[in-house]
C-alpha cells in the first residue's frame, strides 16, 4: 500500500528546507540510522481496520514511529483475545486491545502493563437483526438467543454482558459465538448465525445505514459510556508485558510517542485529511458511511494519551460485574499501566 510521506504542515516545513538546499541527504540518513538504532517491534491487533484502533493506524500510516527511529509491523487478528494470545506466545511484543485484558491476565499470574491509552470509551454497540428478529421489542427478547462477538473472552463479550445485565440477565442467559470482525462479523448477524452482534463501528454504522439492525445498547460516545458503566472506561490501548517494558524502554518509548504524536494529529485532522490518511480498504468502498462512523466516536478518543484517573478502578468495577469472583482476588491496579512514556511523549508534542 502507498503511504502518505507528510502531513501537510511537515511539507510546509520540508519545502523551506529544501529552498535552503540542505535537508536531502542529512534527514535520509539520520531516519535510516534512527531506525537501525531501536529497531524491529511487532504489534498483534485484533481487528486493524475498525475505528477502535485508529490512533495505531495513523501512528503507522503516518509515519510517527518510522520518525521515532522505530519499524513496526502489525499483526491482524479477527479478535482482542487472539491478538494478546499471539503475544503470548511470542509471535508479537506488544498487543493493541482493551485495557481489561492487563487486570484479567494479572488474575492469572501474568504481568501485563498498559503504556498508552487510545481510547476512553469502548466504542461498541449491541445490535439486533430485524430479519432474525422482527418482533424484538427489548433486551429481555434476547433471552436465549445467540450473540455475536469478536472471540469468546474479547471486550466485545464483556460489552454485551454488561448491556443485558440491565435487563437483568447472566452471561448463561444467552449463548456467545465468537464471529470475528469487520465483513465475517456483519455476515454472521445478516445470514442468521446469530441474531444480535457487539461490533465496533464502522461495521455497526454500516448495518444501521442498511436498516436491518436495531441498536439496543450503544457504548459510542463519553455520555453512553458514563452511564453504562459510571466512570471514564479506558478501552483500546497498547500495552505489554512487563519485562518487555523493563529490557526495551526506548522502544516503549517511541510507541508512546507515535500514538500520542498521532492523538494529537487527530484533534485538528479535517475529514479529508482522515480519508487520504487511512488504507482505502479501512473505507469499506463507502467514504461517507466511514467518516459519519467516525463523527460519532471521535470525541472518545484519548487526547494525550493518559490513563484516566478513574479508568483503571471503573474497568475493575466493569469486569467484577460480570465475574465476581474477581472479588476474591486483590487487583493492584498501580501495575497494569504506567504514564511515565506518555508524559515524556507529552512534553515532546506540547500535548
Amino acid at each position: 500500500m502507498t503511504r502518505p510521506l507528510l502531513t501537510r504542515r511537515a511539507f510546509g516545513a520540508v519545502s523551506a528546507l529544501s529552498a535552503a538546499g540542505v535537508f536531502a541527504p542529512a534527514i535520509v540518513r539520520a531516519q535510516a540510522e534512527g531506525a537501525a538504532a531501536l529497531g524491529n517491534v511487532t504489534i498483534a491487533v485484533g481487528g486493524q481496520g475498525v475505528l477502535y484502533h485508529l490512533p495505531l493506524a495513523l501512528a503507522d500510516q503516518l509515519g510517527y514511529f518510522k520518525a521515532e527511529g522505530l519499524d513496526v509491523t502489525v499483526r491482524d487478528f479477527s479478535a482482542g483475545a487472539l491478538a494478546l494470545q499471539a503475544v503470548q506466545e511470542g509471535g508479537a511484543d506488544v498487543c493493541a486491545g482493551a485495557f481489561e485484558h492487563t487486570i484479567r491476565q494479572q488474575v492469572r499470574g501474568q504481568s501485563y502493563r498498559s503504556l498508552v491509552v487510545m481510547g476512553r470509551a469502548p466504542q461498541l454497540a449491541l445490535g439486533v437483526s430485524q430479519r432474525s428478529l422482527p418482533a424484538y421489542k427489548d433486551l429481555a427478547d434476547l433471552q436465549g438467543r445467540r450473540i455475536g462477538v469478536s472471540s469468546v473472552g474479547s471486550s466485545t463479550q464483556l460489552a454485551a454482558s454488561v448491556v443485558l445485565a440491565r435487563a437483568g440477565m447472566g452471561p448463561r442467559d444467552v449463548a456467545f459465538v465468537g464471529v470475528g470482525s469487520g465483513m465475517a462479523a456483519m455476515n454472521a448477524l445478516r445470514s442468521g448465525q446469530v441474531h444480535a452482534l457487539c461490533h465496533a463501528d464502522p461495521i455497526m454504522t454500516l448495518l444501521e445505514q442498511k436498516a436491518d439492525t436495531r441498536i439496543a445498547g450503544d457504548m459510542r460516545s463519553l455520555k453512553a459510556a458514563q452511564e453504562m458503566f459510571g466512570g471514564a472506561l479506558p478501552a483500546s490501548c497498547l500495552y505489554a508485558p512487563q519485562p518487555f517494558l523493563q529490557k526495551h524502554a526506548a522502544q516503549a518509548q517511541a510507541l508512546a510517542n507515535g500514538i500520542v504524536h498521532a492523538l494529537k494529529w487527530l484533534q485538528t485532522a479535517a475529514p479529508a485529511d482522515l480519508v487520504k490518511a487511512v488504507p482505502p480498504g479501512y473505507l469499506m468502498g463507502d467514504r461517507g458511511l466511514y467518516l459519519a462512523a467516525f463523527s460519532r466516536v471521535r470525541e472518545t478518543y484519548s487526547t494525550h494519551g493518559m490513563m484516566p484517573e478513574d479508568g483503571a478502578a471503573t474497568s475493575l468495577r466493569v469486569l467484577s460485574r460480570v465475574h465476581p469472583e474477581l472479588a476474591d482476588f486483590k487487583v493492584e491496579l498501580a501495575r497494569t499501566y504506567t504514564n511515565d512514556f506518555v508524559r515524556k511523549a507529552r512534553q515532546k508534542f506540547n500535548v
